[in-house]
């Protein structure tokens, strides 16, 4: 069959503008950026120990280019850990390895480590420890000669493969070297190894006094039941204290820690010297923080080093960071100007210094260049909306930023502070990589990713700044229809979340920040969102305007952004939808009780209903306690106000939620049916708080339904 030329550049004119119109799947929109439309980016990337180096993962094996040539080398191959394995136990997939250098590292099988060494070309693989089936929290030593973990409610040492139980609790409620305090106050783990491996610090958590809340397994015949400790707003709270476990005596010791069983036991930090133990005190009013240092051998308190008070919160977040070889002096963040800052102490004479100041806070530490006296951090200092790689000196205090480039930096330091592995990306750049000399601020970029976007019909996306009633800048996205035709009105979705430890709109790939929004647009909606007072990464003065009145001030910003859609002659104000999850999903019923007339849908997923039945840390830190606050307790419960329901509302919840438990959702659809109200409600049996996966693909096809159903139309 023979073509014309004008006939071939008719179909390939048309086959590139399918190309460039292609319509999102549900699957994609959910999860294409994690699987089919992920962004390339550099995997499992460190730094070589000596800093001349770095590695990174490919599909079988590990490269090591070097930094003055940018030469590669493959550091070891599969085909080289496999020439080392028997039949029965070759890999099938390069695992993640821990180097310790360019010619040992290790790596972990089910419950046994593996270690290799290179000798010449070739590379050996040692059997190390093999863990109890059963273990869990596994911290491992720095000399790489063991791991402290816990089997159920106790913890265990493996050194050099002798197992010694540490605790003997039978009681289940004594709770070993596990997290505490519902994993507030950036606590992650239990255990604390201490940098001379010679002791164990661990948190020891007695809970009998914590009533037992039940979460149904609903998968078997007959289903089963699985109690929790859930310690909810103005109940007793579980008491904590820290164990020193001593490896060469094989003796325990509690920190003599005085003070009410119901405090807080915080940003727990070996001194260098392994001597001492400092621990953060705060009392369960979280007003009031001593950061206190115990002796690790006696237990006995030594000294407070300082303390920090506020009239509504102290909330510590990070350990304390000993400056390099140095017993004596930290870095402290703390928000006590008002903004997360870098505070210098001294353990002997206290405050040196505050290093960072203004009116911008810092995100993250990376680290330090001892010789050079710098430190290194991530901060908002040029942009709320955006990260930017800092350092300073912490001598004289110049600081100098680092990176280039618009959006959201984030970076990983060599040991030596010399170079700098940076991230980042903005709404046109999906992803760019590059390395910087942290003295000359030479950059060599090593990956710049496609769009894998390009090919897809994509809205329009426009950057809206409002303004809260005591004239704070909120900060928000608006994203178009793909068919958008300014004469049209169209319906509208407003996406929030609006709480704690949460930002939405960022300067970031992709500029909607979230692919159901394209897919939305796609589909002939408008969708907006918006970072109204009360989240994250503004200062204190912004995330406290919420304190003892939870969804009062936050309704009033999202209200600045619906009087600004009803501005636009292409906004159709009687179709107004609303979404959100969780803290979102609290907002959400709470426009559709509070202020019936905004929106004609709603649907709310895993919502707090009532601030009483959520658990203490959180609640009481932003609500204070409902002994103290009954008032601002009523004003934020939604099983009074159902009632007030006007449009259609979709209800969402996991079944086994053991963050916003699932009895939030059941009072209130009994309320509904006490009032006669009609509603709508959908379970997720087997998921908890968030529903994740292939399933997360069915609950926004739900989502996306329940609005064409009665929004759109």
């Amino acid at each position: 069959m023979k073509f014309s030329k004008f006939t071939l550049l008719f179909l390939f004119s048309g086959s590139l503008l399918f190309a460039q119109n292609q319509k999102y799947t549900i699957a994609e929109a959910v999860n294409g950026l994690r699987s089919n439309l992920a962004v390339k980016n550099i995997s499992q990337f460190s730094w070589a120990d000596d800093g001349k180096a770095y590695y990174q993962a490919t599909k079988n094996g590990y490269l090591m280019t070097d930094l003055a040539t940018h030469k590669q080398d493959t550091l070891v191959s599969l085909h080289q850990l496999n020439s080392g394995l028997s039949l029965d136990k070759k890999l099938k997939s390069f695992p993640r390895i821990t180097f310790i250098n360019k010619d040992k590292g290790y790596f972990r099988q089910g419950s046994q480590t593996l270690w290799i060494d290179r000798s010449g070309k070739d590379w050996k693989i040692k059997e190390g420890i093999t863990l109890d089936k059963d273990a869990e929290n596994t911290e491992g030593f720095s000399d790489n000669n063991g791991f402290a973990y816990t089997i159920k409610n106790n913890l265990y040492l493996n050194k050099n493969g002798k197992v010694t139980q540490i605790t003997n609790d039978s009681d289940e409620d004594i709770v070993n070297g596990q997290a505490v305090h519902q994993r507030e106050f950036g606590i992650t783990k239990g255990i604390f190894i201490s940098p001379d491996n010679s002791k164990i610090a661990f948190y020891k958590m007695d809970q009998s006094m914590v009533a037992d809340y039940p979460i149904i397994d609903w998968s078997i015949t007959p289903a089963a039941n699985k109690n929790i400790k859930y310690p909810m707003a103005g109940t007793p709270s579980h008491h904590v204290k820290l164990g020193i476990y001593d490896i060469k005596t094989n003796k325990t010791t509690i920190l003599n820690i005085e003070g009410d069983p119901e405090q807080y036991l915080t940003v727990i930090t070996w001194n260098p010297d392994s001597k001492s133990v400092f621990v953060g005190v705060l009392n369960r009013d979280q007003n009031d923080l001593k950061m206190n240092q115990y002796n690790a051998s006696t237990g006995s308190f030594m000294k407070t080093l300082f303390q920090e008070q506020s009239d509504k919160y102290v909330e510590p977040q990070q350990t304390l960071l000993f400056f390099p070889n140095s017993n004596t002096d930290f870095i402290w963040q703390s928000q006590r100007s008002g903004y997360n800052h870098l505070f210098h102490y001294n353990v002997d004479s206290g405050l040196v210094a505050q290093l960072t100041k203004g009116n911008w806070l810092v995100t993250e530490v990376l680290g330090f260049n001892e010789k050079k006296k710098e430190i290194f951090y991530i901060s908002t200092q040029d942009s709320p909306l955006e990260r930017h790689l800092y350092k300073i000196n912490w001598s004289n205090f110049k600081t100098q930023r680092l990176d280039h480039g618009t959006g959201m930096h984030s970076g990983v330091l060599s040991k030596d502070g010399t170079h700098l592995y940076d991230t980042y990306s903005n709404a046109i750049t999906p992803r760019s990589v590059n390395l910087i000399n942290t003295t000359t601020l030479k950059t060599k970029n090593i990956l710049s990713s496609v769009n894998t976007l390009k090919n897809y019909e994509r809205p329009e996306i426009k950057n809206v700044t409002l303004k809260a009633e005591d004239g704070t800048p909120l900060y928000g996205k608006i994203i178009l229809p793909t068919d958008f035709d300014a004469n049209k009105k169209y319906p509208v979705i407003v996406y929030l979340y609006n709480g704690p430890h949460a930002q939405l709109v960022t300067d970031s790939f992709p500029a909607s920040g979230n692919l159901w929004y394209e897919f939305m647009a796609q589909k002939g909606y408008i969708v907006f969102s918006m970072d109204g007072r009360g989240s994250s990464n503004r200062g204190l003065k912004f995330e406290q305007a919420i304190f003892r009145k939870a969804g009062e001030t936050e309704m009033k910003d999202q209200l600045q952004g619906v009087a600004y859609l009803k501005s636009l002659p292409y906004v159709d104000a009687a179709r107004m939808g609303i979404h959100g999850w969780s803290y979102g999903g609290f907002m959400t019923t709470s426009f559709m009780l509070k202020n019936p007339e905004v929106f004609k849908v709603g649907v709310a997923g895993g919502p707090v209903i009532d601030w009483n039945m959520y658990e203490i840390m959180y609640t009481e830190r932003y609500m204070d306690s409902p002994q103290n606050n009954p008032e601002g307790y009523k004003q934020a419960n939604l099983l009074d106000k159902v009632q007030n329901l006007k449009g259609h509302l979709l209800m969402i919840h996991g079944a086994q939620d053991n963050v916003v438990v699932w009895q939030h959702s059941m009072k209130f659809l009994k309320a509904a049916v006490d009032h006669g109200v009609q509603m709508d409600y959908f379970v997720y049996p087997g998921h908890e708080h968030n529903v994740l996966g292939k399933d997360r693909v069915h609950l926004m096809q739900k989502v996306t339904d329940y609005f064409d159903e009665y929004l759109k139309k």
